[in-house]
């Protein structure tokens, strides 16, 4: 082989090593810095109208090469309105050169930006660090349309109660200018939620309320209907207070009631510790109070259409113990607790026949520490009826039950000594005084008439 051939070859070699070498340098860049992939962008979904404050939330994310910059405007027209712009800086050469993800929430005055009422389009521009696009990134645009609405609903009180004791409930009832309002009322800070009254009445609506037992006074009561730009109508109304006289009384708990109670509470609790007595505290006060929390949240989510009429059915019986009652239990004639009873015991025969009170959906039927065997109905709006200490079940929850459906047995199940039914009414989650319930004339009173009279 000559020297001008070899020559050749070795230029050819060269060449084509470097231009491999070239090659894959070229293609690490592209990979490195012209990486394809959109930011990810996702948008409150849940907002479709904004009021004199707007508000949404974000998240953005960009798992290559990270995020350049965020612009959000409000397009009306062919006006465009700022509401938010930000750009990262670089923080690498190479890899996550911007942040990863960003989530916020933002909050702006819509008359400030100067938007008007009526339609307009929410435009979120993302960019990020890719090279691709002529330098400027892999961009993604998402769009949602929106309406501004900073008039509030207009709200016409109809009735109001006039007067509430502790554990006492009552009733407002309102007309509202918009559908889809979230209304109702509140008393001493606890939101009760308005429903419409419904056979056509759309417009008008009801909420039901209660003050808690140990309520001292009414100290504030509103009607308030927020549309769904968060656009707000308040009104108050001041109901008068009416004191009841404080019941007392003394249990006796003896060794013979630990010994047989508390075996049954430490089959369901098994992180029960310590001696009988310890068990017992510990289901008297933590166990109670976790067992009225859940109750609550059962109460949460009301029927919307109300199932019942006319007053509640009581079953037959005399009655052991009152709504209210404050109990102190003793033990070897020491004080050692202290509870009240939010309900009425009513004792009849052994496994006496427990019926429903009133129309309504069984949503709980099964065991619940202190309540023992017990059954919670929804009636509708907010109104709700328990049943505990059952022997027997007889009912599952989604049962749709009439006024006088058996639901169970009377028994000695969870804190009972002996044989009684316990049975509570609630509203919103409030346990308020069964008799008033149980009263036609208060029902004609205090919710019918009132309806009624709001017809006009």
């Amino acid at each position: 082989m000559n020297t001008t051939s070899f020559s050749r070859k070795l230029l050819r070699t060269v060449v084509l090593t470097g231009g491999c070498l070239v090659l894959v340098a070229l293609l690490f860049v592209a990979v490195l810095f012209f990486e394809g992939e959109d930011p990810a962008v996702t948008l409150d979904g849940a907002v479709d109208s904004i009021g004199r404050n707007g508000s949404f939330s974000f998240a953005i994310s960009d798992s290559k090469s990270g995020l350049r910059s965020i612009s959000i405007v409000a397009v009306q027209g062919t006006k465009s309105h700022e509401i938010y712009a930000t750009s990262f800086p670089r923080a690498a050469l190479t890899g996550h050169v911007g942040p990863a993800e960003v989530k916020e929430t933002l909050t702006f005055d819509t008359r400030k930006l100067g938007l008007e009422e009526g339609p307009m389009v929410l435009r979120l521009t993302v960019s990020d660090y890719s090279l691709r696009g002529w330098l400027r990134g892999n961009t993604t645009v998402v769009e949602k349309s929106m309406n501004v609405d900073t008039v509030p609903p207009r709200l016409n009180l109809l009735h109001s109660e006039k007067y509430i004791s502790p554990g006492g409930a009552g009733i407002a009832v309102y007309r509202l200018s918009e559908e889809g309002c979230r209304s109702g009322v509140t008393i001493n800070g606890r939101f009760h939620p308005g429903f419409p009254v419904g056979n056509g009445r759309n417009d008008v609506h009801i909420a039901y309320f209660a003050l808690p037992h140990d309520a001292a006074k009414v100290e504030q009561a509103t009607v308030s209907a927020a549309d769904r730009a968060g656009n707000e109508a308040l009104q108050s109304f001041m109901p008068v207070y009416k004191g009841v006289a404080k019941k007392t009384d003394t249990i006796a708990i003896s060794e013979t009631f630990l010994a047989a109670k508390v075996p049954e509470f430490q089959q369901h609790y098994p992180e029960m510790k310590g001696d009988l007595l310890q068990q017992y505290l510990f289901t008297n006060t933590t166990l109670r109070d976790r067992n009225n929390r859940q109750i609550e949240q059962l109460c949460a989510t009301p029927l919307a259409e109300r199932l019942w009429q006319g007053a509640f059915g009581r079953m037959a019986g005399s009655p052991r113990a009152g709504f209210a009652d404050h109990r102190s239990y003793a033990y070897n004639g020491a004080i050692i607790d202290q509870q009240v009873h939010l309900g009425v015991d009513i004792a009849s025969t052994s496994h006496a026949e427990v019926r429903a009170a009133n129309r309504g959906k069984v949503i709980f039927a099964e065991y619940l520490g202190i309540y023992g065997n017990m059954v919670l109905i929804d009636h509708g709006q907010g109104v709700f009826s328990l049943y505990s200490h059952l022997s027997q079940i007889a009912t599952s929850p989604g049962t749709l039950v009439d006024k006088g459906t058996p639901l169970g047995l009377t028994g000695t199940s969870g804190m009972a000594g002996g044989d009684h039914l316990h049975f509570s009414m609630l509203v919103n989650g409030v346990f308020v005084m069964p008799k008033e319930w149980w009263d036609p004339h208060w029902i004609e009173v205090t919710i019918d008439g009132p309806l009624a009279q709001s017809k006009m």
